[in-house]
């Protein structure tokens, strides 16, 4: 039963973050953290991340806007290791309340709070017809990477901050994608050499090859969402990406500033 729905999860996730350029790690490690405990769980998405990010760079790489992604990725990697410095520096976020619906206790903190109305704003942005003629054009790459590196490091939520920013970058759909899905190569490589290869070493080896099994299953299932997102790509008009990030991006926000995920 486990290995079906970590393979449903993870097919559908793909096929949907190839198109928004996130949320992949925000569905699967719930399903994971079902079957073994929350650090297995952490490890075993973060392989799968990066092991599909680098499956995508195979499908799409030649439509990848090289200036683009040098005036985004390259301050994303240095602010990705600044995050994930002061990750390892501080113990935890500052609480703002804890609040409990069902019997489960959630938390908000300033970070989660923070990220969060960043996220709306740029939904917002997004959805709204008024803003249609508004543009950050490609000066603001820069601040777009390094804001998107620096909240991926310090605490995983980068995505959605990409995705916004190369979205009004002029790029068309094929360019959007394999762009993002390059910076978050180089963001998640960043990221794992700060991080250390140890942690995830470390806690496969413990929980056995029951989640060597499920880690599996769960980057083949989430290679063919891949493949079946790419070959979605050629029906899909740009207009229907905007409002696809644009939503889930507003999910996601509202999740993230009530301290669900």
């Amino acid at each position: 039963m486990e290995f079906l729905l970590v393979a449903i999860v993870a097919f559908g996730s793909a096929m949907l973050t190839f198109f928004s350029g996130f949320g992949l790690g925000k569905r699967l490690m719930p399903v994971f953290a079902i079957f073994f405990p929350v650090e297995i769980a952490i490890a075993l998405t973060a392989i799968v991340h990066l092991a599909n990010n680098l499956f995508k760079m195979t499908l799409i790489w030649r439509f990848i806007n090289k200036r683009v992604f040098v005036k985004f990725a390259l301050p994303a990697l240095v602010t990705a290791f600044l995050g994930a410095m002061i990750l390892n520096l501080i113990s935890r976020d500052i609480i703002i309340f804890t609040y409990s619906i069902g019997g489960s206790t959630y938390q908000v903190t300033i970070l989660r709070l923070v990220i969060s109305l960043l996220l709306i704003t740029f939904a917002i942005m997004e959805l709204d017809r008024r803003f249609e003629r508004f543009s950050m054009g490609k000066k603001y790459l820069p601040l777009g990477g390094a804001l998107s590196g620096f909240f991926g490091g310090l605490s995983g939520h980068q995505g959605a901050l990409r995705s916004m920013f190369l979205l009004r970058a002029g790029l068309r759909k094929e360019g959007f994608i394999a762009t993002g899905i390059a910076a978050a190569t180089l963001i998640d490589i960043s990221r794992v050499a700060v991080y250390g290869t140890s942690f995830f070493q470390d806690y496969i080896a413990e929980s056995g090859a029951g989640s060597l099994i499920l880690l599996t299953t769960a980057v083949i299932a989430a290679f063919a969402g891949s493949l079946t997102g790419r070959r979605l790509l050629a029906r899909i008009k740009m207009q229907w990406v905007r409002k696809i990030v644009g939503y889930m991006i507003l999910i996601l926000a509202l999740l993230i500033g009530a301290g669900i995920i």
